[in-house]
């Protein structure tokens, strides 16, 4: 029976609401391929276990620059969200945090893929920088996830991902990273695989790449539980995707060298694992294989000898004494995992150093500026068998949904009464169980665990007992009937889980014999060398600013040679994890967050099923109907007066108002706006009401851009009006003084048969010693103003009289080429000449008025020859 279609984009619209109606919208929902809910500004998102075709670009353009409340729920719109609200558009620009919770195998991971997806596409970037992001989160996949009983793709670490952001666009990025699992190096559980890369090297190496690392397709790998199985099943897609895995590399800025690197240290914890032990017939023990010792050895540049007597014993100087102890094959066994755990782990933290490296922002940026962070660790997770592992895993959720329940709820109550709003409808959160949890359970599990790891003697057994001793009395905390079973049951708020304590202190004390570390640390294998010789942070990560670029130990640190050895503090890897999320919610604390629910829709990870048990039960842990009750009738939007003011004072078009309640007041009145409160220092908005009034500063800013328009239209339109009636005006001018010029020159040279020829002229040559003189001709010479830049043909003065038909007192400007009648003949009592004489004239009266100051006739004067 086909469910009846939902079109409840939003939850918080429904008129009803309970847990059913809550489940059913969602299935409904879900059925129809739409994945996505909106729970006011918070997005539920449920795993389709497929392929949707809801992700490529047409889509993405969709959701650019588009307010909530226009779109539809996508993971697009959570991303544009955050983007439009670190640059300011629809409020004052503050620093984004996004925070993706759920169980393993909710989409996480795939979650953080689409966001950055998204961001990266906002900024309208095709650079460098923003391949290397997008190519960041594969290649951590690679090295960080998976695929364990709940997820195919698990992630096996935490990492926040902070995007750093300059006037809108991406200028760099910074990952951290939480608590990667090393102990899936060397044991995985029944059905459950070793991290991604060993399978894609052991499908995508060539041959000779096999050879050269000591690799073998045939071999029986013993840190590779399901052995080599999967190779022969999914070798082509192994093979793909270790070409994907390259080419991020290669992208990020990998160098080969350094490919090189990494793939020769896996290879080496590989060969680890076929080191196995035996006692001799002195009980003493050692390698049964010597082959094995020889290839770690060359893999990593290290003396294989070396190699192997620091696996079977340690030894320590006591009054200068050298005192050896010998392992037993269960301490040897520890000493070769905890060295391929070591290894590693510091190659994960090196890639991340090395990714933190190449997509730093070009300048310095304060640490709290222009940022988008995104948070995806791993998922509520509860098996069969549950360590030490599980246990930190589900700590940090728990610090995680008491993070979102203290935002969501107790922040929210808390800020109402301290603000004076009488909002009567928020009783019914007084009393929620959610806010109530108590982390002080599994913190002060850890915190004896430290305490406990710190003494040698100790074990399992007696942490169990401290454990059960401390926390006999507490309600979240339960000790199992049989103590020698070594395990205890915590009430999470997402349910409980049974422990086993086996192991616990061993890996919370992460213990490398010392030999170990000194071996590794003078390795010819230059990345091993770099690795073994970096810090390890408070939180566990691995920093290298204390070496040099040579990889030597700077001046400042070196030790002197006779120096009592330094003795630090060893920081467990429960300290660790506790500084991290501390870290890690002082980060979030900074920022404003949003929140991504994911979803599982049921267990077996198959598409198109919709286990109504099992997302139920979500919900109810993940306080669902009580958030969906809180942001349908609580206030999420709260600025300051100040803040409202500044930004919406353009609505009531007050050019200044002062930041009070009164002001506030007056401008929700005029723009006609209910429902709200206002407190002591804060005005008090439901997202309807923001939109409202991004309607209304829309219709202004459209009603302006109108005003702007027309009016720089207008006065385009008159501008354009006012040169053309100068161009017409300087035509005409133009044209009547080169018609005046070319009439007075035809005039004159139209004369011509009453001038005297050039025999006249020598006829009346006169005698020896008589002086010939030339009639002085009246003629007046071209205007000096026309020589002239500046010159206007209004300022030309008017031609003589005699120059004119008789009578005709027209004016220059008034003269027209149809009606314009050629000069009177010069007076009767002129002698006549020819062209020569005409020159003689012109070359000495007339020719340097003419010139420029260059000696150079001007441009008018060659037009007038050329029509004479």
């Amino acid at each position: 029976m086909t469910m009846e279609k939902s079109n409840t984009d939003d939850l918080t619209t429904l008129t009803n609401l309970d847990d059913d109606i809550l489940l059913s919208e969602l299935k409904k929902r879900y059925e129809q391929n739409k994945i996505y809910t909106f729970v006011g500004d918070i997005l539920v998102a449920i795993n389709p276990f497929k392929v949707l075709p809801i992700y490529d670009k047409k889509v993405s353009h969709c959701f650019s620059g588009v307010k909530k409340s226009e779109a539809s729920p996508h993971i697009f719109a959570i991303a544009s969200s955050a983007y439009h609200a670190l640059i300011g558009q629809n409020s004052p620009p503050q620093n984004q945090c996004i925070l993706i919770s759920g169980e393993s195998g909710a989409g996480k991971t795939e979650s953080t893929k689409f966001l950055i997806k998204q961001l990266i596409e906002l900024c309208h970037g095709n650079n460098q920088l923003e391949q290397q992001i997008l190519q960041v989160n594969p290649l951590l996949e690679a090295f960080g996830n998976a695929q364990t009983l709940m997820n195919n793709n698990s992630s096996r670490f935490g990492k926040f991902i902070q995007l750093k952001f300059k006037e809108g666009q991406v200028i760099g990025a910074k990952i951290s990273e939480y608590l990667l699992e090393k102990s899936r190096v060397i044991r995985q559980s029944s059905g459950e695989k070793n991290f991604h890369v060993f399978y894609y090297m052991l499908a995508g190496l060539s041959s000779q790449q096999l050879q050269k690392f000591k690799l073998s397709l045939t071999g029986n790998y013993s840190y590779l539980s399901d052995g080599i199985s999967s190779l022969r099943t999914k070798f082509d897609r192994l093979k793909m995707y270790h070409e994907d895995l390259i080419n991020a590399m290669d992208l990020v800025g990998f160098t080969e060298i350094e490919q090189e690197y990494v793939f020769t240290i896996l290879a080496s914890i590989l060969a680890l694992g076929h080191v196995c032990f035996q006692t001799d017939d002195n009980n003493v023990v050692c390698a049964i294989d010597q082959v094995p010792i020889k290839t770690v050895a060359g893999l990593l540049g290290i003396d294989a000898d070396s190699l192997h007597d620091h696996l079977t014993h340690s030894v320590t100087v006591t009054r200068g004494e050298q005192i050896r102890r010998n392992y037993s094959i269960h301490q040897a066994e520890d000493a070769r995992d905890a060295m391929s755990k070591s290894l590693y782990g510091r190659l994960f933290g090196w890639i991340v150093n090395k990714i933190n490296h190449l997509l730093a922002p070009v300048e310095q940026l304060p640490e709290s500026a222009n940022e988008i962070g995104i948070l995806d660790i791993f998922g509520f997770e509860h098996f069969k068998d549950n360590s030490f592992e599980q246990a930190c895993i589900n700590l940090a959720n728990e610090q995680l949904q008491y993070y979102f329940n203290q935002h969501v709820f107790k922040l929210e109550q808390e800020e109402y009464i301290r603000e004076g709003v009488d909002w009567t409808e928020i009783k019914y959160v007084d009393n929620q169980p959610l806010l109530n949890l108590f982390l002080s359970t599994p913190i002060g599990i850890l915190s004896l665990l430290d305490e406990e790891s710190h003494f040698p003697q100790a074990t399992d057994e007696s942490l169990v007992e401290k454990l059960n001793k401390n926390f006999n009395h507490n309600q979240y905390f339960k000790a199992h009937p049989n103590s020698k079973q070594m395990k205890f049951t915590i009430f999470h708020y997402a349910g409980k889980v049974e422990y086993s304590t086996c192991g616990w202190l061993e890996k919370n004390r992460d213990t490398l014999p010392t030999g170990i570390v000194d071996i590794l640390q003078e390795s010819s294998n230059q990345l091993v060398n770099i690795i073994f010789k970096a810090t390890m942070t408070r939180t566990g990560s691995l920093s290298l600013q204390h070496r040099t670029s040579k990889g030597r130990i700077s001046r400042k640190t070196r030790r002197k040679k006779n120096a009592p050895p330094i003795i630090k503090k060893k920081i467990t890897v429960g300290l660790q994890f506790k500084n991290s999320l501390e870290a890690m919610m002082e980060r979030m604390k900074s920022a404003v967050p949003l929140f991504i629910r994911c979803i599982k829709p049921n267990n077996e990870k198959l598409p198109n099923k919709f286990d109504d048990e099992r997302v139920s039960k979500q919900l109810l842990y993940t306080g669902m109907l009580e958030t969906t009750k809180i942001r349908r009738e609580g206030f999420a939007i709260r600025p300051t007066f100040a803040e409202f003011v500044e930004k919406y004072k353009i609505l009531v078009s007050k050019h200044s108002l002062p930041a009070s309640s009164d002001s506030c007041l007056y401008i929700l009145t005029k723009s006609e706006i209910s429902g709200c409160y206002i407190g002591k220092t804060k005005v008090f908005l439901k997202y309807s009401h923001l939109d409202q009034l991004a309607d209304r500063q829309q219709y202004l800013i459209k009603a302006a851009v109108i005003i702007q328009k027309c009016s720089r239209g207008f006065l385009d339109r008159r501008a354009v009006m006012r040169l053309r009636m100068e161009s017409e005006k300087q035509a005409l001018q133009a044209a009547t003084l080169m018609s005046q010029v070319g009439q007075l020159s035809e005039s004159w040279f139209s004369k011509q048969s009453d001038l005297m020829t050039m025999t006249e002229v020598s006829s009346l040559e006169p005698s020896d010693g008589e002086h010939l003189e030339l009639p002085e001709f009246d003629f007046p010479p071209p205007p000096l103003e026309l020589l002239q830049d500046d010159f206007n043909v209004d300022d030309l003065p008017p031609p003589p009289d005699e120059f004119l038909v008789a009578g005709d007192s027209t004016s220059d400007s008034d003269i027209m080429e149809d009606d314009f009648e050629p000069p009177a003949l010069p007076p009767k009592n002129y002698r006549k000449f020819g062209r020569q004489a005409t020159k003689i004239w012109f070359k000495e009266t007339q020719a340097n008025s003419l010139q420029t100051l260059d000696g150079v006739y001007h441009e008018w004067f060659h037009g007038i020859i050329t029509r004479s």
